[in-house]
């Protein structure tokens, strides 16, 4: 007979009992005692652990007894995928074709909000902006049934799988749709099947400017928006709200440009070879802001027209001072000249910035010729008092010819004015060479004169030319008065 010793000095885990319950069986497999033994220890346990057993039994047993179950909520973020491709029925339409396929084309509305202006590039002739885009139109693919009568949103990852305008910029350089943190794509879809497709994008475009008035023009240009494969047959693309369609940031600034106006206007585009398109055009005029081109272009060159008008103040006599003076200001306007046209399109006319440089240039120019016309006519003068002065000269005492034109071209008149007091006795008998000079100053002082009578009476009609000081006077004032006026004209004309 066996004997079984049980010390309760726990509660037994169901581990334990379970090993121990292999282990009987094990021993006592061959023993008929044995099975009335199991059936105590099992009763003994289920007594003693009532709520473990009924953990064992399950649910249902725990049903059975009428013990109540709290009914857990289902996580609808599980099934959310399912329910909104079954909802919308993506899978069950090819949405590859348009709406109404093979029907009335379908009209598709748009509307803009600009964002941002951000450059405008008079070199390469285009514009930057950044702005909202939205398209709506209906698509009864796309209707579901609502009680609410509310919308449903997502993002750009169900754009793919359903049908979108294919409306593009024309004259576009570069565009991109912003993709930070995600594509900034927004779906919105309400159970009439319309949607609102709306992006967020910036496009750099060309524009095409006159810069004939240059820096004191205005310029107008265009974004335009048009399908790319529909034609107007198919696809009707028009401004949702005509001109309320297009809305601009009231903070909107450029440096060099005044934003004026803008305004949405609509026309049908044509091509040979595919047919008519329905094309949008958001046009906006800008003018330009003249205060930089003051400071940085027609201030310099007024100064430097001025400058120059510096020189007529100056001797004649005073070679370098008025040359340096002269060629500085002609340096100084070709400065002037090459950096704004470096700045600028090698466009084949002339810009209103031209006409005023080239004009202050040439002013300038003229100013340096009116120098060398001083100087030459200077010399011409010179040479004709020297030939008068050698035809009214007395006979020297037996000198020759070659000695009196040697000594005449060695003095000049002021020196010969220098020596007008002296007289023929202090000149010393024991030195002819010196004597013979003296000869000449004094007749030359006796006559100077008669001479400047005779050259006054004899040349009245070359009065500018014996005076060669009235070039430089008339300068004075015909110089300032002709740029005057040249600016006069030219700011009515383009202001």
């Amino acid at each position: 007979m066996l004997r079984l010793v049980w010390t309760w000095t726990d509660r037994p885990s169901h581990t334990t009992f379970r090993t121990v319950h292999t282990k009987l069986i094990m021993r006592c497999r061959a023993e008929l005692f044995c099975v009335p033994l199991w059936l105590l220890l099992v009763t003994a346990d289920s007594k003693k652990q009532p709520n473990r057993l009924r953990r064992w039994t399950g649910a249902a047993d725990s049903h059975k007894h009428g013990a109540p179950l709290s009914k857990k909520t289902q996580d609808l973020t599980k099934t959310r995928k399912l329910k909104t491709e079954q909802l919308l029925r993506v899978d069950d339409h090819d949405f590859t074709m348009r709406p109404a396929f093979a029907g009335p084309a379908i009209p598709v509305g748009v509307d803009v909000q600009v964002e941002s202006l951000d450059s405008i590039s008079e070199v390469d002739m285009d514009f930057t902006m950044t702005l909202y885009l939205r398209h709506y139109w209906k698509d009864e693919r796309l209707s579901f049934p609502s009680t609410t009568n509310k919308s449903m949103t997502f993002d750009g990852r169900l754009v793919k799988k359903i049908w979108v305008p294919d409306v593009f910029f024309v004259h576009s350089k570069r565009s991109f749709i912003h993709d930070t943190t995600t594509d900034n794509i927004m779906l919105r879809v309400f159970p009439d099947g319309h949607v609102l497709y709306s992006l967020r994008v910036t496009v750099t475009a060309m524009c095409n400017m006159d810069f004939s008035r240059f820096p004191l023009d205005s310029q107008t240009c265009s974004l335009e928006l048009e399908s790319y494969a529909y034609t107007d047959e198919d696809l009707m693309l028009y401004w949702k709200n005509g001109d309320e369609s297009l809305k601009t940031d009231e903070r909107i600034s450029l440096s060099q440009f005044l934003i004026q106006k803008f305004h949405t206007t609509s026309r049908l585009a044509f091509y040979s070879s595919t047919g008519w398109y329905n094309r949008l055009y958001i046009n906006f005029t800008l003018r330009r802001h003249i205060f930089f081109f003051l400071l940085q272009t027609y201030f310099p060159a007024t100064l430097m027209v001025m400058l120059s008008w510096v020189s007529f103040w100056i001797d004649r006599r005073a070679v370098p001072a008025r040359v340096s003076l002269g060629i500085t200001t002609v340096l100084t306007m070709s400065t002037i000249i090459t950096g704004v046209n470096a700045s600028m399109p090698r466009v084949s006319y002339i810009k209103a910035v031209d006409i005023y440089l080239w004009v202050s240039f040439v002013f300038v120019f003229l100013s340096v010729l009116e120098y060398a016309a001083v100087n030459y006519l200077t010399t011409v003068q010179e040479r004709r008092e020297r030939k008068l002065r050698e035809k009214q000269l007395p006979c020297t005492c037996g000198m020759s010819h070659a000695r009196t034109m040697m000594l005449d071209g060695t003095y000049s008149e002021a020196d010969a004015n220098s020596l007008a007091g002296y007289t023929r006795t202090q000149v010393l008998p024991d030195e002819p060479e010196k004597q013979e000079r003296m000869v000449v100053h004094l007749s030359m002082s006796s006559e100077s004169t008669a001479t400047k009578k005779k050259g006054l009476k004899s040349y009245k009609g070359f009065k500018i030319i014996k005076n060669t000081h009235a070039i430089d006077k008339y300068s004075r004032m015909i110089f300032p008065g002709a740029y005057i006026f040249f600016n006069l004209i030219y700011w009515s004309v383009y202001c």
